[in-house]
């Protein structure tokens, strides 16, 4: 029983952390391709860090009730058909949106004390917008993740919350920019 020793914890973890790795140099090269357009608006700035937070951590949180379901057994039926899946998605996107509203309110706050922000409906466009984008994307790959995990036989629980995590920064940033590019921001 080699599961859960840590012989086996290290062989499967180390994979994991080199994957992870190379998706935040990835996100960390993104930011930097765009530094002169984010330096030039110091809201976007603030935004950043909240915002590809959202995707990961609700992400995370979602794997983690997914990776529960599936040592309880209640997690194994068809996506499509299954409570669990559904109910955890929902709840995630519900957190989600409403932290992104409150981001919205809360830069709009401190935009208005620094005199450089933008109005509250264009922050709440780019914060719901770009949530939007991330959650879903991070949802789907949540789902994705811990599916196959469980399916070949690998816990889910050290599968899904790092890779969704680190996924997150990723997704998120790139969906940042896509509002930006498209609201014509940037």
């Amino acid at each position: 029983m080699s599961y859960y020793t840590i012989r086996g914890i290290i062989n499967r973890g180390l994979p994991i952390l080199f994957l992870t790795s190379l998706l935040g140099l990835t996100a960390g090269q993104m930011l930097n391709s765009q530094l002169d357009n984010l330096i030039a608006i110091p809201t976007i700035l603030l935004l950043i860090p909240a915002l590809i937070k959202i995707g990961g951590d609700t992400g995370s949180m979602l794997g983690a009730r997914l990776a529960s379901a599936f040592h309880m057994g209640i997690g194994t039926t068809h996506i499509q058909k299954n409570p669990v899946v559904k109910n955890s998605v929902i709840a995630a996107f519900i957190v989600g949106m409403s932290a992104s509203v409150v981001l919205s309110i809360i830069a709009w706050i401190i935009g208005s004390f620094v005199g450089n922000g933008f109005g509250f409906f264009t922050l709440f466009k780019i914060c719901t917008i770009s949530s939007m984008f991330e959650l879903l994307a991070v949802f789907s790959a949540t789902i994705a993740i811990a599916f196959a995990s469980h399916k070949f036989g690998i816990d889910p629980d050290d599968t899904v919350i790092p890779i969704i995590a680190t996924l997150g920064d990723l997704v998120g940033i790139t969906a940042i920019f896509v509002t930006l590019h498209l609201m014509q921001i940037i």
